[in-house]
């Protein structure tokens, strides 16, 4: 089981620079086996075309290093809190995409505009403020303590997915290809944001009876888009 969870992980991974979302080594994927309370995550710093499944690291719940001869990315703290408190999630993605991680380096959240956004995200995607102090001691922990902090009061499943002021983009989701497919649509929702600003800079939040309509017509009891 946990070969296949690396094959998993690998693939997803694979996906970040085939949906332009990395350049470089600037991401990774990890996921979860919970019955195990085992996670897989790229290595750190390893290149994309030099990656087979057997290099994903596993860790366990504590932090430590289950198996794996590379070193887990250094984002792993962050990935290894974001479990520990969405206990539905079992996939995380970190990336440096251009148009997410533009709104974050201007600690902004993303207002819901349309209806490509409210599709998948309900209302805006929140960013979260810059570590201080002493935070930077542990700091990918203490990124990923402060975005569960953001979500005290936010549904992390019907938001999956936030910026981190001056850093970047997290998102998640029920395994690691579907935290890939979410991290694709925030880029997308970036980037849509940002022109549409540009074109009509008094641009105001899309009604919020549409962005009702649009979510749940994919999510919950009554959703009916797609096939059944």
């Amino acid at each position: 089981m946990l070969e296949e969870l690396k094959k998993r992980v690998y693939e997803a991974n694979m996906l970040l620079p085939k949906y332009g979302l990395v350049t470089f080594t600037w991401g990774n994927v990890s996921e979860i086996d919970r019955e195990n309370g085992i996670f897989a995550i790229k290595p750190s710093g390893v290149d994309y075309d030099r990656l087979t499944p057997d290099d994903m690291v596993l860790m366990d719940l504590n932090g430590n290093k289950v198996e794996g001869r590379y070193n887990p990315s250094s984002d792993t703290a962050t990935h290894l809190e974001l479990y520990k408190a969405f206990p539905k999630i079992g996939g995380v993605v970190h990336t440096h995409s251009p148009w997410a991680t533009s709104w974050a380096q201007a600690g902004r959240s993303i207002p819901c505009y349309g209806t490509t956004h409210a599709d998948y995200m309900y209302g805006e995607i929140p960013c979260a403020r810059c570590l201080t102090g002493h935070e930077f001691d542990e700091y990918e922990k203490n990124t990923g303590l402060l975005i569960v902090d953001v979500f005290k009061d936010r549904d992390y499943e019907a938001v999956p997915a936030v910026l981190c002021k001056n850093h970047g983009p997290f998102t998640w989701g029920k395994d690691g290809h579907e935290a890939v497919h979410n991290a694709v649509v925030l880029e997308e929702v970036a980037k849509m944001a940002a022109r549409a600003e540009q074109i009509n800079p008094r641009i105001q939040p899309a009604p919020q009876e549409l962005q009702d309509k649009h979510y749940y017509r994919k999510h919950g009891a009554n959703a009916y888009y797609g096939q059944r």
